[in-house]
């Protein structure tokens, strides 16, 4: 891939965007927000390949990558006004299938579709899948990481706006009240990634969010985390008890490069 294509496919994708948006404020929002989310995290991709020296020709690949890991997310609301994959559908896979169905890859050698591809399709599973080459895993571990850091950041904002004004998919339906489940908390003390599916609050859906923190892959992701405060803004919006506590301290302990349940 060269430039020349790199710059086709951006425009490809910043052409696809525009044809989900309706009438509907509510619904704009949602779509804006993927849209602004999907920009951010190609800018975060250049932070991660910045920081890991990558060849141009990889840096490329990456961009790509990046630019198209949440293409599913426009189809997936449209169908069923949710981005919530449970209760409607895998959006990475979604995304997978919406770059074959257009033929937007078409033009790339079949190694780097294979690559891109393959790349969008995973970057949601709970862990990166065992038995994949090194490269595949390279790439994967960057968008995953990228991801995150706009992830959280779309969250923060979301807590901060009044209600009126938020993107009404971002909570995932999730019932605001001031209980956080004591297993999901206990999932965090131990150092562990929290499954979606054990979350009962949206402060059940902030602890999985500090759980991330786990899963970072390189330095400069908890670097990006330290500097932006992500950890301590979404604390902040926590109701606090003592194990609460105790779980945000194996967080910022994580983030610090430790054992997370030291």
């Amino acid at each position: 891939m060269d430039d020349a294509c790199l710059t086709d496919l951006r425009r490809w994708f910043f052409d696809y965007c525009p044809t989900f948006y309706t009438g509907n404020e509510e619904d704009n929002r949602n779509i804006r927000l993927k849209e602004e989310h999907t920009a951010r995290v190609c800018t975060a991709m250049e932070l991660l390949a910045d920081s890991l020296a990558l060849s141009a020709a990889d840096r490329r690949l990456a961009a790509a990558v990046a630019l198209f890991h949440d293409v599913g997310r426009f189809e997936q609301y449209r169908r069923y006004r949710t981005f919530k994959d449970s209760a409607s559908i895998n959006h990475a896979a979604l995304g997978a299938r919406v770059l074959a169905e257009e033929g937007v890859l078409a033009g790339l050698p079949e190694e780097e579709r294979r690559l891109i591809a393959s790349s969008v399709g995973l970057h949601n599973v709970f862990r990166v899948p065992a038995g994949l080459g090194e490269r595949h895993r390279l790439f994967l571990r960057l968008i995953r990481d990228a991801d995150k850091l706009d992830i959280w950041r779309v969250f923060i904002e979301f807590y901060d706006q009044p209600a009126g004004e938020r993107a009404s998919a971002v909570s995932l339906g999730f019932p605001d009240v001031p209980e956080c489940t004591p297993a999901v908390v206990a999932t965090l003390l131990r150092g562990e990634m929290i499954d979606l599916a054990t979350l009962r609050t949206l402060n059940d859906f902030k602890l999985l969010q500090l759980s991330w923190v786990f899963d970072l892959n390189f330095p400069r992701s908890r670097e990006l985390v330290r500097e932006l405060g992500y950890v301590e803004r979404l604390v902040d919006t926590l109701p606090r008890s003592a194990d609460v506590d105790r779980a945000v301290e194996v967080v910022r302990n994580a983030l610090l490069g430790g054992d997370p349940a030291s």
